[in-house]
């Protein structure tokens, strides 16, 4: 028994010798891990391979945040004038604004259905990569670097600058320069929040979304009390002069889409869900449907205050309602918008960065 215990010994030791070498040649990795961190008391074996993980785990709410965040930005409070604009009447215009919700829940639902099968963060980049190989992978990767989500950065951010400067620039636009450095300075903080902590990037997220559902809540619920009073003479006759045609409406639904700009966010960071399977497709089916519900309202309240005249006419849609509505606390309608806008800007760059 003797020598049948030292060759089992001597055998395992072995056996580990070689699991040391084959793993010594494994490169570092960097995974994105669901699963809180090991304790100390467990040390890495000698050899395996070094894995830098950020540790975070992203539940049922906050993935509804994050959709919800990242949708709701500077869209609904300056596409409004550029849907009526291109479709010309109040009743085609709540059709396009319904019909843009039910095409991105669609999307978003097949989004849903790769994500669940292919588990992996980055959003379209593994599913190309899965489905055609590594060159289109490659490409949508660059193009997505170099020009997609860092022009949809920038212009979320000069959203957030103009509405952000201007209750300090009454009666007229704030300068060019005023709006730019502050959109530049909000780029800046945003990346070294996002940089220094995932958690804080998160937290940040969930309080920006609140923030922004609370400007959604006092718009809807202000055009339901003017509904209630009776300001319905803006939905008579809602079909009358309406331009309708292929040109028109493929324009009215390319900026309504942009309102809904986001709806697949949650993708990118796939492999920090809890539990994906069950978490990805509810808060698809939870966020972007209500994200839907609130933009419907929220034209409804517009058109309540402002005829489509007055809409097309308006600069800021979201100030004018306050100003007439709100008045004299129409100051929060722009800081508000100024949250909603720069919680969409946190939300790209944290998903984004997958």
């Amino acid at each position: 028994m003797g020598k049948n215990s030292l060759r089992k010994r001597k055998g395992e030791d072995n056996g580990r010798e070689d699991g040391r070498s084959i793993q010594s040649h494994e490169p570092q990795r960097t995974n994105l891990q669901k699963q809180a961190k090991p304790p100390p008391s467990l040390p890495t074996p000698r050899g395996s391979p070094t894995h830098v993980s950020f540790y975070l785990q992203v539940g049922l709410i906050s993935g509804i945040c994050m959709i919800v965040g990242t949708i709701i930005g500077s869209g609904i409070f300056v596409s409004p004038k550029s849907v009526l604009g291109n479709v010309g009447a109040v009743g085609p215009c709540l059709i396009i604004w319904a019909a843009c919700g039910i095409l991105a829940t669609l999307g978003a639902l097949c989004f849903a259905e790769l994500g669940t099968m292919i588990t992996k963060s980055g959003g379209e980049y593994p599913y190309l990569m899965e489905a055609f190989g590594p060159i289109p992978a490659f490409l949508f990767s660059w193009t997505s670097l170099l020009v997609t989500k860092p022009s949809s950065f920038a212009i979320i951010c000069l959203s957030f600058a103009e509405y952000a400067s201007a209750p300090f620039y009454p009666g007229c636009d704030p300068p060019q320069v005023v709006i730019k450095c502050l959109a530049a300075a909000a780029i800046v903080v945003i990346t070294i929040v996002n940089s220094l902590s995932v958690k804080l990037g998160s937290y940040l997220q969930n309080f920006l979304t609140a923030a922004k559902m609370i400007i959604v809540t006092i718009i809807i619920v202000s055009g339901i009390v003017l509904l209630a009073q009776g300001k319905t003479e803006n939905f008579k006759d809602s079909f009358k002069d309406s331009t309708i045609s292929v040109s028109s409406i493929s324009l009215a639904f390319y900026n309504g889409l942009w309102a809904y700009d986001g709806w697949n966010q949650l993708n990118y960071i796939t492999e920090e869900l809890k539990n994906p399977y069950r978490n990805l497709p509810l808060s698809i089916i939870i966020g972007i449907p209500l994200v839907t519900v609130c933009y419907v309202l929220i034209n409804i309240s517009y058109f309540t205050v402002m005829t489509s005249t007055e809409l097309l006419q308006s600069q800021a849609v979201a100030v004018t309602f306050g100003d007439r509505v709100l008045y004299p606390a129409s100051w929060i309608v722009p800081l508000f918008v100024a949250f909603s806008t720069i919680g969409s800007a946190n939300g790209t760059c944290f998903t984004a960065g997958r």
